[in-house]
């Protein structure tokens, strides 16, 4: 049979939700105990459970500014006073609980110093007069030292209250939130040492093929070295998955059969085979799974028409095609949008609107995926960016797989398109995703977020 593309990414997602026991088993670990990794190792994973605020943030009433504490009678009414000349007092570092303020004078205050008992406002520096902090050796002078205020000085002003980010004993973080450099600076600033983090999404990553030989051993006649394991292994662990590598060096049926029979109640999430599922005489992959529940079948997509996709034993499996070029559309088309659903990691691809560079042609019963340059051209004063496509669209192109920085789509009844036209790209450079920023997502089953029981 033939799905179009976005038949099988129901089909991933489906597999994954309903049959890949996650996240039901990712709040613990094999030892039975939840994760808990110190912050910086948190980056990238996802949070296992509700994290309350221990403390207010800011902890206390803080200054804004660098400036002068004003005591709240020296404020006058409400709606203003007249300029007016108060006595300086010892200045107010950060760091330091402070004596309360006196009325008649000033303190000089530091940005973030905890704000002393009586202040009604807190005047930055440059609005005072002298607009300049007095010297140390001006204290020593042992003069009277005095500050002219404006004419008008608000209530509250520059006053940075406590718990005005977040009150102690509400919610920092919810489970399922995904732990980036914003959310684990959080948790730092609210003292937490330590997140408890969601079991990883783990994968069993199979390669096969007589024909290729591991990298850095010597060129053999009619082999070439294996670059699938590496290209899927770095793009799963930069998706948050963890990876389990298993490498059959001969295509034999009997001795796949045999190491996937060991892979239930093995903790494995997914299988995940490259090679062996096309209409070639030695198809590892599909004569040993002759007679199991895996479905072999084509997708209206190029490259990355073949694909495989069941279960093992009660574990999900999918099957990609060989070709390097072709794992990696089929990994960004479908497994990565379904473990952003179902796992809430990574975050979905940026889809962003680009005008070609040049003419293109397309099947037009498939929709093909080219790789591309994306450059930006908002600096030019241009809302649309331009895209250059990066070699041609077979599926062995793996030099320009790796000068590419977008995917390009080209959806099935395109056929040719002109230099100008408009086409859909997502960017694919970076790690862990990007988050989108208010652009839209590139995968429309990853948009409503992960989903938890």
């Amino acid at each position: 049979m033939i799905r179009s593309v976005e038949e099988h990414q129901q089909a991933v997602l489906g597999l994954l939700r309903y049959s890949s026991s996650y996240p039901a088993d990712s709040r613990t670990d094999q030892d039975g105990g939840g994760t808990e990794l110190p912050l910086a190792a948190g980056r990238g994973r996802v949070l296992a459970v509700d994290l309350q605020a221990p403390v207010s943030l800011p902890p206390f009433d803080n200054s804004q500014m660098d400036g002068y504490a004003i005591h709240v009678d020296d404020l006058g009414p409400a709606s203003g006073t007249s300029g007016r000349t108060l006595r300086v007092g010892a200045p107010i570092p950060a760091g330091i609980v402070p004596p309360d303020l006196v009325q008649g004078s000033a303190a000089p205050i530091m940005t973030g110093a905890m704000i002393p008992g009586n202040t009604g406002a807190i005047v930055p520096i440059e609005r005072v007069t002298p607009a300049q902090f007095y010297s140390a050796a001006d204290y020593e002078a042992d003069a009277e030292l005095t500050v002219d205020l404006p004419e008008t000085v608000e209530f509250g002003a520059y006053i940075r209250r406590a718990g005005s980010d977040i009150p102690a004993g509400t919610t920092a973080l919810a489970a399922g939130t995904l732990l980036g450099p914003a959310q684990l600076g959080l948790l730092a600033a609210c003292g937490i040492a330590t997140v408890p983090v969601r079991r990883q999404f783990t994968v069993l990553l199979l390669t096969t093929g007589d024909e290729v030989q591991e990298p850095g051993s010597t060129p053999q006649p009619g082999k070439i070295f294996d670059a699938n394991t590496t290209l899927l292994e770095t793009a799963l662990l930069d998706a948050g998955a963890a990876v389990i590598r298993h490498r059959l060096m001969d295509d034999n049926p009997t001795l796949l059969r045999e190491a996937l029979a060991a892979v239930a109640d093995s903790g494995i999430h997914l299988i995940l085979t490259t090679g062996g599922i096309s209409q070639g005489a030695y198809e590892v992959v599909k004569q040993a799974l002759a007679n199991s529940s895996v479905e072999f079948l084509s997708v209206s997509m190029q490259p990355g028409g073949p694909q495989a996709l069941g279960t093992i034993g009660g574990v999900p499996f999918l099957g990609f095609p060989g070709n390097p070029v072709s794992a990696l559309v089929s990994f960004e088309m479908f497994l990565r949008p379904a473990l952003t659903a179902v796992v809430g990691v990574p975050h979905p691809r940026v889809v962003l609107t680009a005008a070609l560079e040049e003419e293109v042609s397309s099947p037009e019963a498939k929709h093909q995926v080219r790789r591309g340059w994306y450059t930006p051209r908002a600096a030019a004063g241009e809302p649309v960016g331009t895209v250059r496509l990066v070699g041609g669209p077979g599926s062995h192109l793996i030099h320009a797989l790796a000068e590419s920085n977008v995917l390009v789509h080209l959806p099935a009844g395109t056929g040719s398109l002109a230099a100008g036209d408009l086409v859909s790209v997502w960017l694919v450079d970076g790690t862990h995703g990007s988050p989108s920023f208010g652009i839209p997502a590139a995968h429309p089953l990853a948009v409503a977020g992960p989903e938890y029981p």
